[in-house]
């Protein structure tokens, strides 16, 4: 066997470079838009609580 790489080792490592920068920005594009999701479902929970208490609040008078 020869210790020698083959001549396209360079572009299958570039490859790989590439597929992983593009896994990354659809991993972090992901987190971005989770998060989002996740802080306008506690404004709407938070929403509803006070519209829940205000309607409490009204039944009692």
């Amino acid at each position: 066997m020869s210790n020698t790489l083959p001549p396209n080792t360079g572009y299958v490592a570039a490859a790989y470079l590439v597929f992983l920068f593009i896994l990354l920005i659809y991993i972090a594009i992901a987190a971005i838009r989770a998060a989002r999701v996740e802080r306008e479902l506690a404004e709407l929970l938070a929403q509803s609580q006070q519209r829940s208490a205000e309607k409490t609040e009204e039944g009692s008078q």
